[in-house]
């Protein structure tokens, strides 16, 4: 019952789905209770919707057994979904191992902002510190962005300011607020995605900020906070970036 596979027991292997399958292998090498599964690549057969289901699936029967499952993965989202703690590779060599919380929001290094989701990466150099909240001058925009971090950086070091889609606003006019960084940009191409839409702005300096809204009402022309060649402007906080030295 845990694999949910009651009444199988006299299939063929042709009369089972792709999921059905991935579970009759799970079953088979759990049948012995051990200590460490390796998955590797165990979703990667499957189309989303059933991925996405028998991701459920395995972080039920870890729950239950209490196994722990070593998972090895390309994609993403399954890594965010079914672990505890991600371990991102380069070329053989461990680059960061944390939660996926941490490895998305404080990556430590500008490969693992960048693999792990969308990210925009604006370079700069610091300008002067007060307390934990940098000064950061971009090198492409018109700019001082101030950006929370705990770690000690010399005046004038190279930097890059990390920021998520979703982290970002839109508004049609300036906001004036202290501690809000500000970008003036025009909507270069809006793409829906159901749940979402994705802006790509793009800035005086000629780059292109993704920014990412969230649709939360059905009507298709309601959900638009600005329509192809707008002029808008992009905020987002101090909290909200990251500090990355290489």
């Amino acid at each position: 019952t845990m694999v949910e596979l009651l009444g199988f027991a006299k299939r063929k292997p042709h009369q089972l789905s792709g999921g059905e399958r991935q579970r009759v292998a799970l079953a088979r090498a759990l049948v012995k209770r051990p200590k460490v599964l390796l998955l590797d690549e165990p979703l990667a057969a499957l189309d989303k919707r059933l991925r996405e289901q028998t991701q459920f699936e395995l972080m039920r029967i870890q729950e239950q057994l209490g196994v722990t499952f070593i998972v090895v993965t390309h994609d993403q989202e399954e890594a965010m979904t079914l672990s505890t703690r991600i371990a991102v590779m380069n070329e053989g060599r461990f680059i960061q191992v944390a939660p996926p919380t941490e490895l998305y929001e404080n990556p430590d290094n500008r490969f693992i902002a960048s693999f792990i989701g969308s990210v925009n990466l604006f370079a700069g150099h610091t300008l002067t510190r007060n307390s934990d909240l940098y000064t950061i001058a971009l090198n492409k925009h018109d700019l001082q962005c101030q950006v929370e971090h705990a770690q000690h950086l010399d005046n004038g070091s190279p930097i890059w300011v990390a920021v998520r889609p979703e982290k970002i606003t839109i508004s049609t006019t300036p906001l004036a607020s202290e501690g809000l960084n500000q970008l003036m940009g025009t909507v270069d191409d809006i793409a829906y995605t159901g749940n979402l839409s994705t802006y790509r702005i793009k800035t005086q300096s000629g780059d292109i900020v993704e920014v990412t809204h969230p649709n939360q009402s059905r009507s298709r022309g309601s959900q638009l906070i600005a329509a192809w060649g707008d002029t808008v402007y992009l905020h987002w906080t101090s909290a909200d970036s990251v500090l990355l030295s290489e």
